[in-house]
């Protein structure tokens, strides 16, 4: 990159942009790194926008400020999910990429480039608890729940908050080589370097209190999960045929009764390795996944890391055994 040609950066600015997502690129991008950046800030009609939690912000210019852009960026904004962003932003993301600009987005941004057109036979990445709606309003969009980062060459796209620090990293690691990434990243006090495919360390929500037959199923589940449990014994639970607990259970969770339980058994797994000393054997017995091969392998599958790497984020788990 030329010291003399600075890389042009518009920031499109949706309403109820939130903050921190805002203040990602302008601090990586203008903030630590002016003398390769030109950042610059749109709005839909270049007058003040709207703040997620109140205040507003005053941009640069309207999307106008597109049209020289060489990236684009969008941070996340409330209401993403329900869609409805004006024509003209739409139309003008979509000539930006069709310019060749490289498309960024940042956690719930990743709704902007959708309704635009721009990720369709892509996989991306948003925040993990707008994953599932994303990928049912956009099917054909593949849509990783897990990563922290997707770059796609000309679109990258990000999860939830801080994982656009470690994507505003990766592109400053792209544009200007691991030393200035690096530099950075130890200015702002920020990992210099997770991958991509390193997980976003999904919470799994608890079950919603409640007393009809399938809530007191997924109870029953959560307190037998060291046990074999089969659709035929979860149905029991619910006083269902395993037919209709299956239907009802997708329907309700948008997942089936054994991926569910799958799920809750890796978030288990997760718990134990952040908070206790117990080996990957006795883990692997409690939340039934059997022997450590099998814990590991499945672990991996669904965070991209093992669970030795895991528990080492997490040092306040002395003394633990592998």
């Amino acid at each position: 990159m030329s010291e003399r040609a600075r890389h042009r950066i518009a920031v499109v600015l949706l309403e109820q942009v939130l903050p921190l997502d805002f203040a990602i690129p302008m601090h990586v991008f203008a903030r630590e790194a002016p003398e390769f950046y030109d950042v610059t800030t749109a709005t839909a009609d270049g007058g003040p926008v709207g703040v997620a939690g109140g205040l507003s912000v005053v941009p640069d210019g309207g999307l106008e400020r597109l049209r020289r852009a060489e990236t684009v960026i969008v941070p996340g904004y409330g209401g993403a999910a329900a869609g409805g962003l004006d024509r003209v932003v739409l139309d003008a993301l979509a000539k930006a990429a069709g310019r060749g600009a490289r498309m960024v987005s940042i956690c719930s941004g990743t709704f902007a480039l959708a309704q635009a057109g721009l990720l369709a036979g892509l996989t991306v990445t948003t925040h993990w608890s707008l994953c599932a709606e994303l990928a049912r309003q956009y099917p054909g969009v593949t849509v990783d729940p897990a990563a922290l980062f997707v770059d796609n060459g000309s679109v990258l796209t990000s999860g939830g908050v801080t994982a656009g620090v470690d994507l505003a990293l990766h592109v400053l690691r792209q544009d200007l080589g691991a030393s200035v990434a690096n530099h950075v990243g130890r200015r702002i006090l920020a990992t210099p370097r997770r991958e991509g495919e390193q997980a976003q360390f999904i919470e799994t929500p608890p079950v919603p209190p409640g007393d009809d037959a399938l809530a007191a199923a997924q109870q029953w589940m959560l307190s037998h999960l060291d046990e074999p449990v089969t659709v035929a014994r979860m149905a029991a639970r619910a006083h269902l045929s395993p037919r209709h607990f299956h239907r009802l259970f997708l329907e309700r969770t948008s997942v089936t009764p054994l991926n569910w339980l799958h799920q809750q058994r890796i978030g288990r797994t997760k718990e134990l390795l952040e908070t206790t000393t117990l080996t990957v054997e006795e883990i692997a017995n409690r939340v039934g996944l059997g022997t450590p091969a099998n814990l590991r392998q499945h672990f991996r599958r669904a965070t991209s890391l093992t669970p030795v790497r895991y528990r080492q984020l997490f040092p306040g788990v002395e003394g633990a055994a592998s």
